[in-house]
């Protein structure tokens, strides 16, 4: 079995253990401090790393469970995703494309925060983190079926009101 390193196995997921604390927390300053959180929980379980059998699974659980605590002390308290900046491939595109493009994706990210949280965890591990339903089910302590359909629920959702959107601007 490997010999499991902080430097070198689980230091280099903190960008991953952030996105996926802000998906859940919508708040930049708590995402830092729940990495932070999850960085120390997961050194003070370091005589047990040989034992578990994805590290990255289990850091990622603690994350998922320290962001969903804060989130239910916050009383849920969702902020608008705005503030976060929206990279844009430089291209010959006009001020208004990029304003439209803008848009669209500030909605998407609005309709994906809308989302009931388990939709949007198992969205943000699988669609943006490029997780599997096997680790993410570990991730979140839920069937790999339920996974599936919070996935397809999520998708479906998104997908249906961003249509009603664009078809009749509601």
């Amino acid at each position: 079995m490997n010999k499991i390193s902080f430097r070198n196995d689980i230091l280099p997921m903190k960008n991953q253990l952030f996105r996926l604390a802000f998906r859940i927390t919508l708040d930049s300053a708590e995402a830092e401090d729940i990495v932070q959180d999850t960085l120390i929980k997961v050194w003070n379980k370091h005589t047990d790393w040989e034992t578990i059998e994805s590290i990255e699974a289990f850091s990622l659980k603690i994350c998922h469970n320290l962001a969903l605590d804060r989130s239910k002390l916050r009383d849920n308290n969702n902020n608008s995703l705005e503030d976060v900046n929206i990279d844009e491939p430089q291209t010959s595109y006009t001020p208004q494309d990029r304003m439209i493009q803008r848009d669209k994706v500030r909605l998407i990210k609005e309709i994906v925060d809308s989302l009931p949280e388990k939709q949007r965890s198992c969205m943000q591990l699988r669609d943006f983190e490029g997780k599997q339903y096997k680790e993410i089910a570990a991730i979140l302590d839920i069937t790999e079926e339920q996974v599936k359909v919070n996935i397809f629920r999520a998708r479906q959702t998104v997908k249906q009101k961003y249509k009603k959107i664009e078809d009749y601007g509601l």
